[in-house]
């Protein structure tokens, strides 16, 4: 049996420790058994926590395959007033993120808020002549999913449109098929293993925030987790919460996987050249410019418009040594954990190119599972080990040298950077993987031929390649960061904040003013890839 090498040896390790936080939770599962706080759970909460969730996922999937499909068809293969600027800026609501447009909404459609005062104005109601729909709501926490999650929908529903053979278009169209008998028949059943992995990565984000739920008082896993951990002291309650909340999305990636099945969608025809997207006239053209511009209104421009009007009516003064510190906070840990994060991949990526063997692809594998576990079950799931480990460096400490250090790791930042790095260390890794992947092993080999070494060739030709992918990768891994709430609420050192936790704490104050300067640094920081995004769908344009 061949020795395994040291890169890979490192791969090995880097891989337990990304699996550490699922494990221990199993283990401590196993070990605590149920104890009485898990009762009460069972016998008051836990079927809210199940159905609030199922019903969170369905009205999120149904909202996001209509806003995103819709929206993918239609700048992939019309033409209409607008459709260069739609299709790269339909994608700007994911700079928002969802708890900060909860807040915004909620303020502006509240009894006392801009719209429902200038209807009763307008109309002479009071408050028992009208309905008006409850925006702190089950229904309410849908659509503020909706329309900042749409986008992953959106962006590969539109690549599979693109990508389709024309010729089997042309071909529809020649046997007298009209436009929606090609999209339902050809380009929809084609497109369907793209939009499922789009509705699958939607979920995932809905089931691991806490912002929004929290905010709106829907009860899911997520907040009982963050309950059971603080409110009631039970670490054992939360780990089986954290629990049941994995399998959802275990369920979830099952149920994405098994709407393939065994069916292949391939181009069995060379005629794949990009067809011209029909001319739409008259009403009908801007019919579908109002359609994409409502997501994009509704998503990003209003929300952006609230955000600079109140942090301009709340004046400099929110821009003073607090919120300077608390930039400070959140820069430190994206970019220490974006740093650790390309550094890390490049180590997997480059371990996986070097054995080609299973055991790599399988640790790669393994460490893209972190995207897919909620904030919440992997700050649970840290803190479980890591607050042991303190404990006994502690002890270890004291009878060493005579006093007690405190907590070493969760009482800082490391812990923290931890969680973050085996929740966004997938993030990076898929970046360097699909970079790697397109140079050539005939320049490995060329490179060593002139007898440089396994790490010469990394550094002198590698490296030089991959500087604009790991760029890319570092400021995915950045921007995730600074928007992490879960994770961060959970797990930050006494009296430690972020841009994400002052928002929060504030919004949930009825502050909103006040949060409106650190809500707005996030959203100018989330813009960032996004338009790095929008600059490769503009000059990646076929039709």
């Amino acid at each position: 049996m061949r020795p395994i090498s040291p890169l890979l040896q490192l791969s090995l390790l880097v891989a337990a420790l990304a699996a550490l936080p699922v494990a221990s939770i199993a283990f401590y599962l196993l070990a605590g058994g149920t104890g009485a706080t898990w009762q009460h759970l069972v016998d008051t909460v836990l079927a809210d926590y199940i159905l609030n969730s199922l019903r969170l996922c369905l009205g999120v999937a149904a909202g996001v395959i209509l806003l995103g499909v819709s929206t993918a068809w239609l700048t992939a293969m019309h033409d209409f007033p607008g459709r260069r600027v739609f299709e790269w800026a339909l994608v700007l609501p994911m700079a928002m993120p969802a708890y900060v447009l909860a807040y915004l909404y909620t303020d502006w459609l509240q009894f006392v808020g801009p719209v429902q005062t200038a209807l009763r104005e307008a109309f002479g109601w009071r408050r028992s002549d009208y309905w008006f729909p409850d925006v702190r709501s089950l229904g309410g926490a849908a659509a503020m999913f909706t329309l900042v999650l749409y986008p992953y929908v959106y962006l590969l529903a539109r690549n599979a449109f693109l990508e389709r053979s024309s010729g089997m278009l042309e071909a529809a169209r020649t046997l007298g098929q009209g436009p929606w008998q090609v999209f339902w028949r050809i380009s929809l059943p084609l497109a369907r293993p793209a939009i499922a992995a789009g509705v699958a990565l939607v979920l995932m984000e809905t089931l691991a925030d806490y912002g929004t739920v929290a905010y709106f008082g829907v009860d899911t896993f997520t907040t009982g987790i963050y309950r059971a951990w603080f409110s009631l002291g039970d670490r054992t309650a939360a780990a089986q919460l954290a629990t049941l909340l994995l399998g959802f999305v275990v369920l979830l990636l099952l149920i994405e996987r098994h709407s393939r099945g065994r069916a292949s969608y391939h181009n069995t025809t060379g005629r794949n050249r990009p067809m011209p997207g029909q001319r739409l006239q008259g009403g009908r053209a801007w019919l579908a410019a109002l359609w994409c511009l409502l997501p994009l209104l509704l998503g990003f421009l209003l929300p952006a418009g609230l955000l600079l009007r109140m942090a301009w009516a709340q004046g400099i003064g929110e821009f003073g040594s607090r919120f300077f510190h608390l930039a400070g906070n959140s820069l430190t840990l994206a970019l220490l954990t974006a740093a650790l994060a390309v550094g890390l991949a490049l180590l997997l990526a480059y371990a996986a190119r070097l054995s080609r063997s299973w055991l790599a692809r399988g640790l790669n594998r393994l460490v893209g599972l972190g995207y897919a576990v909620p904030g919440s079950v992997i700050a649970v799931g840290v803190l479980i080990p890591v607050t042991r480990l303190d404990h006994w460096l502690a002890a270890g400490w004291q009878q060493l040298f005579g006093h007690n250090p405190g907590l070493l790791l969760t009482g800082g930042i490391a812990a923290l950077v931890y969680a973050y790095l085996v929740r966004f260390l997938s993030a990076a890794l898929q970046t360097v993987e699909g970079s790697l992947g397109k140079i050539t092993p005939s320049m490995d080999d060329a490179a060593r031929s002139l007898g440089s070494g396994q790490f010469a060739v990394l550094r002198r030709v590698h490296l030089p390649i991959l500087r604009g992918s790991l760029f890319t990768a570092g400021l995915l891994v950045f921007v995730d960061v600074m928007k992490e709430l879960p994770a961060t609420l959970v797990m930050r050192p006494f009296n430690f904040d972020t841009l994400a936790t002052q928002t929060y704490n504030l919004a949930s104050d009825e502050r909103l003013a006040e949060a409106s300067s650190a809500a707005l640094a996030i959203v100018v920081v989330g813009l960032l890839p996004l338009i790095l995004l929008s600059r490769q769908i503009a000059r990646g344009r076929k039709v």
